[in-house]
């Protein structure tokens, strides 16, 4: 099963960028439907993107559309999100998951997690 191991996070300021990037092992993430997640305290884990294993289909939570951008590289075996435009309430803990099967929004869908990155945003 594949392994996945986020990295990228920190502390900015707003306005900042971040590149994640989510590097797969004991897997191809080509055979994967791949999202990240994230999770504030005390909310629960929201989505924020996801790429279609199939045709490549995108999809982004509202709250990103225009500042954030999910690739992969599958020659890497590493998913990537580009987050642009930083503001406080990005704070979170973003994770990698990936799915065989299903390539929607909802956590139930992914079979496998990273650890997750710590992304603070302070104003």
């Amino acid at each position: 099963q594949v392994q996945l191991v986020e990295s990228g996070g920190g502390l900015v300021t707003a306005g900042d960028s971040l590149r994640l990037s989510c590097a797969a092992s004991g897997g191809t993430i080509s055979r994967y439907n791949m999202a990240w997640f994230r999770q504030a305290p005390g909310k629960e884990r929201e989505f924020v993107a996801q790429i279609s294993r199939i045709d490549g289909r995108i999809y982004y939570a509202d709250f990103v559309k225009g500042r954030f951008t999910i690739s992969r590289d599958n020659a890497k075996n590493t998913l990537y999100l580009q987050m642009n435009s930083l503001n406080f309430n990005d704070t979170a803990v973003y994770y990698c998951a990936a799915s065989l099967r299903f390539s929607g929004v909802t956590r139930q869908e992914y079979d496998y997690w990273g650890q997750g990155t710590q992304v603070t945003v302070t104003s």
